[in-house]
């Protein structure tokens, strides 16, 4: 299996399956001398852990990471930095009864079709297990990012038919983990609960869509042609387990707009910086998202991302086995109803190695 390795200057090789003994990764191209603080890290993969509260799944693990390499006395050494956690609450009997069956919607047959040989026990390297090497990663291009005034935020905007209709201008962002569902809202994340706990007991579940927000990036990040930040982003996203859409700036509804609506007009402002007077240049509206010609512009960078239901029901299900003989199933095991929430760490995750892999492709390998 190819493909393992994401990224350029900074890049996450990631290793393990949902039921195997761990997962991690090797992270190479975090420069040297970043304070790698292990709280930070660690809080990050709680963030995304599993049964962190009664709408996830209720998989107990600790998910408590070991550092091999590339860490000395606190700082980053510029090495590659190797990193595990253990898998501890697995429970493979739950997919006993699957074996040789293609469950609806999983990538249980495609898997097969390319491989010749798959792990049914949760999914094996296609769970959502794997997402915890990516939050580790992303932890410590966070660390690095923020050295330079890069930030990331990510929240839920929807899960089904419930949308958080307001911009993410006119909400307080630091609310977001305050939220069970990661929403920022209050009125809007207690619908949103409810319409889980609904679903929970009937067996069903939904999607949702995560928006993310980057500030701080400084005009100039990107690479055209084949290599626009936007494209970074999106394959990014894209390449999270369940994620169906990507959309930055006025996405979709753009295409429904005038230029002369759409356009965003350039304004100068004159800026005091260190005794030095300066003229920045910036734009009245936004509908760019933060990017033109696939490079950075120096405003608001935002997008979202959009997850289908989650495919493991706990109702009866048509399909086939191997043979393509018909079967019934009704999967076992612990699974979330809907996976925005736990999804919000991992997108800021995969946005994070995105702009610190082209920050030091704009910055020549340095901090």
């Amino acid at each position: 299996m190819a493909a393992n390795t994401f990224g350029t200057l900074f890049s996450l090789s990631s290793f393990g399956e949902s039921h195997g003994i761990a997962v991690g990764g090797i992270i190479d191209g975090l420069p040297a001398g970043i304070d790698v603080d292990m709280n930070f890290i660690q809080n990050e993969l709680n963030r995304r852990k599993p049964g962190q509260s009664g709408i996830t799944t209720q998989r107990n693990e600790s998910d408590i990471i070991k550092i091999l390499s590339g860490v000395f006395e606190g700082k980053s050494t510029g090495t590659p930095i190797a990193f595990f956690v253990e898998n501890k609450d697995i429970r493979s009997g739950d997919y006993d009864h699957l074996k040789g069956v293609y469950r609806p919607s999983h990538a249980d047959y495609s898997y097969h079709m390319k491989y010749g040989i798959r792990d049914h026990r949760g999914g094996g390297r296609a769970s959502g297990r794997e997402t915890l090497n990516r939050v580790a990663a992303g932890a410590f291009a966070k660390l690095a990012l923020e050295k330079v005034g890069i930030r990331l935020f990510a929240y839920v905007k929807q899960i089904g038919s419930i949308k958080l209709l307001k911009d993410y201008n006119k909400l307080d962002l630091q609310t977001i983990e305050k939220s069970l569902v990661r929403c920022p809202d209050e009125r809007t994340s207690i619908l949103m609960e409810k319409l889980i706990s609904e679903l929970r007991k009937s067996g069903d579940t939904t999607g949702g869509v995560v928006r993310c927000v980057i500030t701080g990036a400084p005009a100039g990040l990107g690479d055209p042609v084949f290599d626009k930040l936007q494209s970074n982003l999106a394959k990014a996203m894209l390449s999270i387990n369940a994620a169906k859409g990507f959309e930055y700036g006025s996405g979709f509804q753009g295409s429904e707009m005038l230029g002369s609506d759409h356009n965003d007009e350039f304004f100068a402002v004159q800026e005091n910086k260190e005794g030095v007077k300066n003229k920045l240049i910036k734009t009245k509206t936004n509908h760019s998202g933060g990017i033109q010609g696939g490079i950075s512009n120096g405003e608001d960078i935002y997008f979202n991302v959009a997850f289908k239901p989650v495919p493991s029901l706990m109702m009866e299900q048509n399909s086939v086995d191997e043979k393509g003989n018909a079967v019934k199933i009704i999967p076992k095991g612990r699974h979330d109803v809907c996976i925005a929430p736990r999804a919000v760490p991992v997108v800021e995750a995969m946005a994070a190695m995105v702009m610190l892999d082209h920050f030091l492709r704009y910055k020549a390998y340095k901090i």
